[in-house]
This record gives structure tokens, C-alpha cells and sequence, in this order.
């Protein structure tokens, strides 16, 4: 492997502007440049939710997950590339596996019980974030239509990851009672 990045300290960020990987300029306050962080801190999170001890399969398909994601990030980072369809319907795939074995849900639940539950469920709420920085940026730039899809199939997954972990965990979820 080459030595992509051997400069961390540039310099050339102190003006308020970060580069994309064509050379172009932006603001860091642009609409693409908050997508892609949005992208990253979820990453982030997914990262530290793999710090729990989890099931194989679910670590695994994290793991695939986290590598989408900076797919996904480079291809906000080079404008005019493309997200590959597959990846949707990879997570599709993984929705329907995984919710196969759940009770359905009558009520809303509350984000909580077991800690990999808990930090799933903040994970969820970050790719909401993303999915609607997404959409934003959409409205003012070109951008893969499937990216879109991805965050909004990967929140869907990960409130059913949440549930599942819950009850690995032999934990009850916390239903919504209306005050």
C-alpha cells in the first residue's frame, strides 16, 4: 500500500476552506462538507459501538457497513462519481434477515437498554442526520441518487440491529407512553 497520507498537518484548512479529492476548494461550512461529516461521525459511532462485545454476524456486517461509509464519503469527496446500487440491496437483505425474528412492534420504543443497544440507537440518529444532509445537498448539487437510499436502508437496519441486540441481551425495550 502507498503512503496516501503523509503531510496530516497542511495548513491549508486555516483559512475556513477544506479541498475535495478532484483539487477543488470549499467552505467547510458548505452543504457537501457537512454531508461528509455527517458521514464520518457516523462512522464514528459504528466504531465505537464495535468496541462492544458483539455477535459475529452483526460485527461483520458493521464492519462491511463502515467500509460503505467511506465509500460513500469518497464518493461525496469526488464529485460526480457514483455509489454503487449493490449496497442498498445489501442492506435490504440484512433488514429482512434480521427482522425476521422479532416480535412486530404495537408501539413506538424509546432508544436505550443494553449499552450496544444504547450506541446502536445513537448511530441511528446520526445516519437521520445524514440522510437529510444528503437530501439537502441534493437539492443544490449532483450527487448519487443511491447514497440517499444507503443512509436512509442503514438507519432502518440499525433500528432493527438495536432490537436485536436488546434481546441478545435478554433486555425488555422501552415502549412510548404518550404523557
Amino acid at each position: 500500500m502507498t503512503n496516501r497520507l503523509s503531510d496530516i498537518v497542511t495548513r491549508t484548512g486555516d483559512d475556513g476552506t477544506t479541498g475535495l479529492a478532484d483539487g477543488t476548494r470549499l467552505s467547510k461550512a458548505s452543504a457537501r462538507i457537512d454531508t461528509i461529516g455527517s458521514v464520518d461521525e457516523l462512522n464514528s459511532h459504528i466504531g465505537l459501538l464495535l468496541t462492544e462485545t458483539l455477535p459475529q454476524d452483526i460485527r461483520d456486517e458493521l464492519l462491511r457497513i463502515q467500509n460503505d461509509l467511506f465509500d460513500l464519503g469518497g464518493s461525496l469527496a469526488l464529485p460526480g462519481t457514483d455509489f454503487a446500487q449493490g449496497k442498498v440491496l445489501r442492506l435490504d437483505e440484512a433488514i429482512a434477515h434480521y427482522n425476521a425474528d422479532l416480535p412486530p412492534l404495537k408501539e413506538f420504543i424509546l432508544p436505550g437498554g443494553g449499552r450496544p443497544a444504547a450506541l446502536c440507537h445513537v448511530a441511528r440518529s446520526v445516519a437521520r442526520r445524514a440522510e437529510r444532509d444528503h437530501c439537502r445537498l441534493a437539492q443544490s448539487e449532483i450527487v448519487s441518487d443511491d447514497g440517499g437510499r444507503y443512509l436512509n436502508r442503514l438507519s432502518d437496519l440499525l433500528f432493527v440491529l438495536c432490537r436485536v441486540l436488546n434481546r441478545a441481551a435478554g433486555k425488555n425495550e422501552t415502549l412510548w407512553t404518550r404523557s
